[in-house]
């Protein structure tokens, strides 16, 4: 849906312009293009380590495609799973591992099974949930900043195509299009800024929400089922995370 937004701003971004008498030609200008997005890459280049900036090749596909969580699926395995801890002990779930689809829970109840204590789990799984949220807000981080600075070189851009355009005053005929050439830049900062690299950051801090809260959710399965709790206890305390009637109500 990311793209597809981007797609249905610009498209509208134009049809204004064309609206407008404008054509789509005069809004193309690499030179403009090349101020924008280099100038831009190189300060955010200058503000973040390389490492930092890895991070948004890393997790770029999840503009496209996100990360797929099945919350009232995995809520409801749990139940299961904590009905077959609770009469059959712990140990009974390792045959139930392979049904596990989800890493990150059959990463908790591995360690369970493996015999560690429900506290040193814990410990363990939210230290990777902080480290997978601080990654991802770094993300976010850099789109907000290249939405800052966008804009600025657009203007860079402009004043360095009025610079070139004020070297036209003998030449009155070529002297419209020079300026207008010029506001080009400008174009590219703002509309890069407010439909590309703000927007993106704000749906980076929407992934970083939903997985966080969706992990939290599998932390609070594995601690009932490792404290042996029954399923209608479990229901009630996924209850929270899954709008679904099983769990909301507390009924199998």
């Amino acid at each position: 849906m990311s793209f597809i937004g981007v797609i249905v701003a610009v498209m509208f971004i134009l049809v204004a312009n064309l609206l407008e008498g404008g054509h789509i030609s005069g809004l193309i200008n690499a030179p403009a293009f090349l101020i924008v997005i280099g100038g831009t890459i190189g300060a955010i280049l200058v503000q973040f380590s390389f490492s930092s900036v890895k991070l948004v090749f890393t997790y770029f596909s999840w503009l496209w495609m996100p990360p797929l969580r099945d919350s009232f699926g995995t809520a409801k395995q749990m139940v299961d799973l904590a009905v077959i801890a609770r009469r059959d002990g712990l140990l009974a779930l390792e045959i139930e591992l392979e049904k596990v689809q989800d890493p990150f829970l059959l990463e908790a109840l591995q360690m369970l099974v493996d015999g560690l204590e429900k506290d040193a789990i814990l410990d363990v799984m939210e230290n990777k949930i902080a480290a997978e949220e601080q990654r991802i807000g770094q993300v976010a981080k850099i789109y907000e900043a290249m939405g800052g600075y966008s804009p600025t070189m657009g203007i860079l851009g402009a004043v360095l195509g009025l610079i070139h355009a004020m070297g036209l005053l003998d030449k009155p005929d070529q002297l419209g299009a020079g300026i207008a050439v010029a506001f080009v830049a400008t174009i590219y900062g703002v509309a890069f800024a407010n439909i590309v690299f703000l927007p993106f950051g704000n749906r980076y801090k929407a992934f970083s929400y939903e997985l966080t809260n969706y992990r939290q959710m599998v932390l609070e399965g594995v601690s009932c089922i490792a404290t042996g709790s029954n399923a209608i206890e479990l229901q009630s305390r996924l209850g929270g995370y899954v709008a679904h009637p099983m769990f909301v109500k507390g009924a199998s």
